[in-house]
């Protein structure tokens, strides 16, 4: 389990594709491989992935066909920054919020707002997805715990977050333009609770 709170802002070196539509893929990220060993979970940009092999500060993860199907992953190419976590601890603290690294789908940036110290993101919900959100809710971005600012419903719905300065610094969310995808996680608490009363009714 992660929280949401990225550690490290690493590097892609390389991506490797399979002729099954899977691919391997090489992360730098000194800091989250310090103490990893391989099987371990490192979050790739909130999708979670198992280090195969570790060493110079860099790992490899297979990442399957579906991974790439249902995330933004299909997309990177060496070079590309990308956001990364650990798990949290069991003595860890509950930095961000509940964060299972499995994507919900892929939402694209539609506008960014600047203002002197935070900027306001508009970002559209794959379909679906948005009876999940709710205003000052949770939402994960990029691997990235966020707080939901507001929910447009309709054909096509939306959401909007704001970022610090150091969410804008230290992350990925800080160089992504207009039209740039990104992996969405909604709360998993909201469809535990749908899937439960959808039993009862």
């Amino acid at each position: 389990m992660f929280t949401g709170i990225v550690e490290e802002l690493g590097r892609v070196v390389e991506v490797v594709r399979n002729p099954d539509d899977s691919a391997r893929i090489v992360v730098h990220g000194p800091m989250v491989t310090a103490d990893a060993h391989p099987g371990d979970s490192i979050a790739v940009n909130g999708v979670c992935l198992t280090a195969v092999t570790i060493g110079g500060g860099s790992f490899s993860a297979d990442v399957m066909a579906e991974s790439l199907a249902r995330s933004a992953l299909g997309s990177l190419a060496a070079g590309d920054p990308v956001n990364l976590e650990r798990p949290m601890p069991a003595h860890g603290r509950f930095g961000g919020h509940i964060v299972q690294g499995h994507v919900d789908g892929v939402g694209r940036i539609r506008a960014r707002r600047p203002s002197e110290n935070w900027e306001l993101v508009e970002i559209d919900l794959p379909a679906g997805l948005a009876r999940y959100l709710v205003e000052k809710g949770s939402i994960t971005v990029d691997g990235v715990s966020l707080t939901v600012v507001e929910v447009a419903d309709g054909a096509e719905p939306w959401f909007s977050v704001s970022l610090i300065p150091t969410t804008l610094a230290v992350t990925t969310l800080g160089a992504r333009g207009v039209g740039d995808p990104v992996n969405l996680e909604v709360d998993v608490i909201g469809k535990y609770v749908e899937r439960i009363l959808a039993a009862r009714a």
